[in-house]
């Protein structure tokens, strides 16, 4: 009987085989799809259709949505176009976690 592969298994086999390059383009690309899939996600939770995004054409909302590069100004304007507000955190790469009131954060707010 064939043991069923990790989905690990793959991961593993393929950054193997594929150069650096190859594997930072593959993540970059996979962040993007999941960044538009979430604000495409964002907006439907709120109820709303491309085309009932007020201040934005169905086909402006359309390529934010499948962007692979937005410009910050860009997202904060679409995400106040849907009612809500944008919180950004600059934090330490170090993936050490502190309290709160102890990190150096930046919080920029539209």
């Amino acid at each position: 009987m064939r043991s069923k592969r990790q989905y690990s298994d793959f991961f593993t086999n393929a950054q193997k085989t594929m150069n650096l390059a190859s594997v930072r383009k593959a993540e970059k690309k996979a962040e993007n799809i999941l960044l538009n899939l979430k604000l495409a996600d964002l907006r439907k939770k709120i109820g709303l259709k491309q085309a009932e995004v007020p201040g934005f054409s169905q086909t402006s909302i359309s390529r934010i949505e499948t962007r692979e590069d937005l410009k910050l100004s860009t997202l904060i304007g679409y995400i106040n176009a849907l009612g809500m507000d944008i919180e950004i955190r600059a934090i330490s790469k170090s993936g050490k976690r502190k309290k709160e009131k102890d990190r150096n954060i930046l919080i920029l707010k539209s």
